[in-house]
């Protein structure tokens, strides 16, 4: 489960920024993550609780931001975002294209901190 592994090193890159400033508490992870990055949102959710568990992060919240894919149309040329991520088609004139510009993300946006 790839989901748990993310949580995993998000547990860790929390833990380690909360080492660095002591006397905060997190309250909630900020993240983007795009609809080609291969990740189940309810998965994630899952796996964050069970690793967060018994860790001065459990209780924090996961707080996820879905980002779509993005393409570029060699014909419009202009960015286009698509209906879904099934069909790599300009939704404008039909034309095939390649080129993501955005939809693979997994970031870490922001530790929200009390």
């Amino acid at each position: 489960m790839h989901e748990l592994s993310v949580a995993h090193s998000l547990v860790e890159m929390a833990l380690d920024e909360m080492e660095r400033v002591p006397e905060s508490r997190i309250i909630a992870l900020h993240l983007r993550i795009g609809a080609l990055s291969g990740l189940v949102t309810d998965a994630l959710l899952f796996a964050w609780d069970v690793v967060s568990e018994g860790t001065k992060l459990q209780g924090a919240a996961l707080k996820i931001e879905d980002v779509p894919v993005v393409i570029f149309c060699p014909v419009c040329q202009q960015e286009q975002t698509l209906p879904g991520h099934q069909i790599f088609r300009c939704p404008r004139c039909n034309a095939k294209s390649a080129d993501i510009r955005r939809g693979r993300e997994l970031e870490l946006v922001a530790l929200e901190v009390s």
